[in-house]
């Protein structure tokens, strides 16, 4: 707890850089117009609160910038005080805490496409198997055989709920009822992971001119300079190292938060 509230503090003491030129284009809607006059004048920090959720998950402070809910109409504003931002995010995170909890390997890669072959038997879509996955995820009541067979929901549960709270792998504690104790479960768990994770990435970036800009939910935005560039893969490699195993990391690189493109590695 101590070396994450540093951290967040480290994250905190940084305004970040907004570039209200890149909105002047869409200032015919009336969100970026409200945007523009709210945020222009003063230097805008994200302030985040390690204990606004039951499960760990990082909110805002009042008077933070809402980079949670920022739309995309203005993320373009948001650009890099470097060279670079670089996101990096689990690839399915939820699901893959769920499959480790239950004692399954990791799929290596795209999990909805894991999904398509060795769940559904290459009958459906990738946008019908994922919708099929996360309608059944966090309902206890709906019936999906075969993914009641390969994530072994009820195992889950009963390894970490008691009846009136569940303890999670990170022995974090959480009143629940039966209807929110999986999501609780795999939110916190998940979230956990996202948190040590960004930890030691600041930890590589310690001595560099790079550092994490912010984090939204399971996705780390890292503010790098060009000549730092080359830690990029080890950083890919310390982030997907987890301790439920390796999961799969997603990477998008881009001058500004939003206009983010999607690479496999760097090169």
């Amino acid at each position: 707890i101590v070396r994450l509230g540093r951290a967040l503090s480290e994250i905190e003491s940084r305004p970040l850089n907004l570039n209200f030129k890149n909105l002047t284009k869409s200032l015919s809607k009336t969100y970026v117009r409200n945007f523009w006059k709210k945020y222009k004048d003063t230097k805008q920090y994200v302030r985040y609160n390690l204990f606004g959720t039951k499960t760990g998950r990082l909110s805002t402070v009042k008077n933070s910038f809402p980079i949670h809910n920022v739309s995309k109409d203005v993320r373009c504003a948001i650009e890099p005080t470097n060279d670079y931002f670089v996101e990096l995010d689990f690839n399915a995170a939820e699901l893959r805490t769920m499959l480790a909890l239950a004692g399954k390997p990791q799929p290596e890669q795209d999990m909805h496409d894991w999904h398509i072959n060795n769940v559904f038997d290459g009958d459906e879509s990738r946008d019908e198997a994922k919708r099929k996955v996360f309608a059944w995820m966090y309902n206890p009541e709906r019936k999906e055989p075969a993914l009641d067979k390969m994530y072994d929901r009820d195992a889950v549960v009963q390894k970490y709920f008691n009846g009136s709270q569940v303890s999670t792998f990170f022995h974090r504690t959480i009143p629940a009822d039966e209807k929110h104790a999986l999501n609780y479960i795999i939110q916190s768990t998940t979230s956990d992971l996202l948190l040590r994770r960004m930890l030691a990435v600041m930890e590589h970036l310690e001595n560099t001119g790079s550092f994490v800009s912010f984090c939204i939910h399971d996705n780390l935005v890292l503010d790098m300079r060009k000549e730092d560039c080359y830690t990029i893969p080890e950083l890919v490699e310390i982030f997907s190292s987890t301790e439920l195993g390796k999961y799969k990391v997603n990477m998008r690189v881009g001058r500004n938060f939003g206009d983010m493109k999607e690479i496999n590695k760097w090169t």
